[in-house]
């Protein structure tokens, strides 16, 4: 279990991609809810306007006071008044509240959805240079992130701009030199705030980083649990955990200690203006320049004004995380698939009775030094066929380039006497099922499992998939039938079991071609000829393609290929290759030996 993997791209952590492109990310939300947005932004400004208004009727009480012309039912009123702001208030931010920060969570659901669809339509070669715990960190983490730079961030943005500014035009009509003593640490703060945002958005793409490795490191575990134990592993990977963790919250407190920097910074800049103003603003009241009242309505104002300072700090550190996280979400959803996936105007019709040609087919994997296949020149017309070989000699890698999980030149490979390239990979995948080397099931009923490629499938027609495969009686053994829930992987089920389930969700879907990956392995050899004869039943016809080493299911073929070294070494029926081919004979040989030997320890 190899956990460096999701530093693939981890140079790219410190890229800072143009905000003119991550802002293309966004604007589909944005434009959608338009109005919302400025519903809240609107409640917001009202509520930072009532705010400041408050101050006001506070100077006109002290002010009243002061000159003893004030009586209790004035001093009621005023104080009636700001009850009314402070309730029209309360109501006006739970509307804000409402309005932007479910903003931010319905953008949260339109960009995790713009991943998932994004990332279900890439190759398989995307999957090989990104781990799934990357994967998952970017619709948890990252996601989570963004949601509060454009939520809370927001919020906090806006607010702080319209209160300093309209709590510095109030602090200027009472007194401007005394506003200009007040706003000096102001520029510290800008230049302090730009250089510590910066250490924060490297640092914070490391966490992002580190929290990717972790997050894969635990389902890799999760997954591999009965190795784990069976290798007596669980201390050994425990502490390779810990040390992970160990990692990652030594980054999160190097993040920590900027952020930690921050707000103090804000508020000591906040602490020093108010200091100025009541040296100097009690001597202008001394000298009766400003009364009382104007000097209890700057502080309160100044007040005001440190919830913005901090904010700066607040909103920086959240606009950084932001842009950090926006920038691995955009790598992630602007790779681009080596596939080619031309889309029609007009779907073309659907092909009957398809099958594949191959013509000088050369494959080789990015990775690899030289080809996997080479100059393969075959024609997979209806039938059963069976492709056989030792191991290594690319008999998985044709079955993936027929199913179109990787990319091919042009002029390869004919699908329905169409060039692959020149047609929707939707299209050419509509017409195939599949069954790869490990079957993949879901944490889920037999049923759903069965009818994944079919989900309006009726319970008659799950069953007579799962009768063709031979699975049907097994199902029925079990307590709930086709209602068991079977466990992550089909945990709970065996591995030819498995096998012959993925092999009924393939049967359900009726396509017009079958490729089976060497997915009988694991089933016993009576079974294979009822799997068989039920295979013959159901795509009489149609195309089959069937990768097995096992003599006995190939005999039952009607066309056998021998891959060698990703050649093609000979091709032909049960009986030709029996007289003609040496690997072919060996491996009958071998296997019927192995079967009479069987058959003398079986009492």
């Amino acid at each position: 279990m190899n956990i460096n993997t999701s530093r693939l791209d981890s140079k790219d952590g410190n890229r800072r991609i143009p905000f003119t492109q991550l802002r293309d990310l966004l604007l589909p939300a944005f434009r959608r809810y338009r109005l919302r947005i400025l519903g809240g932004l609107a409640a917001l400004i009202i509520v930072d306007f009532l705010q400041l208004i408050i101050p006001r009727f506070i100077k006109q009480g002290v002010d009243a006071l002061e000159a003893l012309t004030v009586t209790p039912s004035g001093l009621l009123r005023l104080a009636g008044i700001i009850v009314l702001i402070a309730v029209f208030v309360v109501f006006l931010r739970f509307t804000w509240r409402y309005l932007i920060i479910g903003f931010s969570r319905l953008l949260e659901q339109m960009v995790r959805n713009q991943i998932f669809a994004h990332i279900l339509k890439m190759d398989a070669q995307f999957f090989e240079k990104r781990t799934t715990g990357d994967l998952m960190a970017h619709s948890s983490n990252d996601l989570s992130a963004v949601q509060m730079a454009c939520g809370m961030g927001v919020v906090a943005a806006v607010d702080a701009l319209v209160m300093s500014l309209a709590a510095i035009g109030f602090m200027i009509a009472i007194h401007p030199l005394l506003t200009l003593l007040a706003l000096l640490p102001m520029p510290f703060l800008a230049f302090t705030t730009r250089v510590l945002s910066a250490k924060l958005h490297k640092r914070f793409a490391t966490v992002q980083e580190e929290f990717s490795e972790l997050t894969e490191f635990s389902r890799s575990n999760l997954i591999s649990i009965g190795l784990i134990k069976a290798y007596t592993m669980e201390a050994f990977q425990t502490d390779r955990f810990d040390r992970l963790g160990k990692r990652y919250v030594r980054s999160n407190l190097r993040v920590a200690v900027i952020q930690g920097l921050i707000t103090p910074l804000a508020t000591l800049v906040g602490s020093t203006g108010m200091l100025m103003v009541l040296y100097f603003g009690g001597c202008l009241v001394i000298e009766k320049t400003i009364t009382l009242g104007d000097f209890v309505a700057f502080i309160t104002y100044l007040y005001m004004l440190i919830w913005p300072m901090m904010a700066i700090g607040w909103v920086a550190n959240l606009v950084q995380r932001g842009l950090t996280s926006l920038d691995r979400i955009y790598g992630l959803v602007t790779s681009q698939s080596t596939l080619p996936d031309p889309i029609f105007e007009k779907e073309p019709e659907r092909f009957a009775q398809p099958g594949f040609r191959l013509t000088d087919l050369t494959f080789t994997y990015p990775s690899g030094k030289s080809p996997v296949l080479h100059n393969l020149t075959l024609n997979l017309d209806p039938g059963m066929h069976g492709v056989t070989g030792r191991t290594g000699s690319g008999k998985s890698t044709l079955c993936q380039l027929l199913v179109r999980l990787q990319p091919l030149a042009d002029g390869m490979l004919l699908f329905g006497g169409m060039e692959v390239n020149h047609l929707p990979l939707a299209f050419t995948r509509s017409h195939i099922g599949y069954v790869s080397q490990e079957p993949i099931l879901f944490s889920d009923t037999i049923a759903a499992n069965i009818s994944f490629g079919r989900p309006d499938a009726g319970r008659e027609d799950i069953i007579r998939a799962a009768a063709s495969a031979a699975i049907h009686d097994d199902i029925m053994t079990l307590k709930e039938g086709y209602d068991t829930l079977i466990g992550e992987r089909g945990v709970k089920l065996s591995g030819g079991q498995r096998q012959r389930l993925a092999l009924a969700r393939a049967l359900l879907c009726n396509r017009p071609v079958l490729i089976i990956d060497d997915g009988l392995s694991a089933v016993d050899v009576a079974t294979e000829h009822e799997v068989f004869a039920g295979l013959k039943r159901h795509f009489h016809g149609k195309t089959v393609v069937i990768v097995s080493n096992r003599i006995k299911l190939l005999s039952m073929t009607d066309h056998i290929i021998v891959l060698a070294d990703g050649t093609v070494q000979s091709e032909g029926n049960h009986e030709h290759l029996l007289a003609t081919n040496s690997l072919y004979q060996s491996m009958f040989t071998k296997q019927m030996q192995q079967d009479s030997q069987e058959e003398v320890v079986l009492p």
